[in-house]
């Protein structure tokens, strides 16, 4: 059964679905954050994760990706996000987002968080916002680019 309501596209949380070979390719070679990531390292990261894939129903084919880091019970922090290059434009990105944000296990939870550093206009028309010295939290990380 479909997760998103659409004639053309659909999202599914079932990691059987997921080509992993496709999600590293993309994420190895295509994006700024994960640039060189080895497949191992992509693998364990979908194994640990909750994942959803976005597919061409009339083709099979699996045109977008994103990941859910959590404890499933307070705190998701959204990873590994994109579209095909192919199918960009179309407005999957925010389907997608969408989907993920009102997925009914996330409803609870007391925070989601990201980073991004050119997609935040999407990412705000879901209500994510910038985390301001006037909240009572603040990011911190430690950053480690070569692992």
């Amino acid at each position: 059964m479909p997760e998103h309501p659409s004639d053309r596209y659909v999202i599914s949380t079932d990691p059987d679905r997921l080509d992993i070979a496709y999600i590293h390719a993309y994420l190895s070679q295509q994006s700024y954050w994960a640039a060189n990531r080895p497949y191992e390292v992509v693998e364990h990261s979908i194994q640990n994760s909750l994942c959803f894939g976005l597919y061409d129903t009339t083709t099979g084919q699996q045109v977008g990706f994103a990941r859910m880091v959590t404890d499933h019970a307070t705190f998701g922090y959204l990873a590994d996000v994109f579209i095909d290059p192919a199918q960009q434009g179309n407005g999957l990105g925010k389907m997608l987002v969408e989907h993920i944000v009102n997925y009914p296990e996330f409803a609870s939870f007391r925070r989601l968080l990201l980073a991004t550093r050119d997609a935040d206009t999407l990412y705000a028309q879901f209500g994510f916002e910038y985390i301001t010295d006037n909240s009572p939290y603040y990011l911190m990380e430690i950053v480690r680019p070569q692992q």
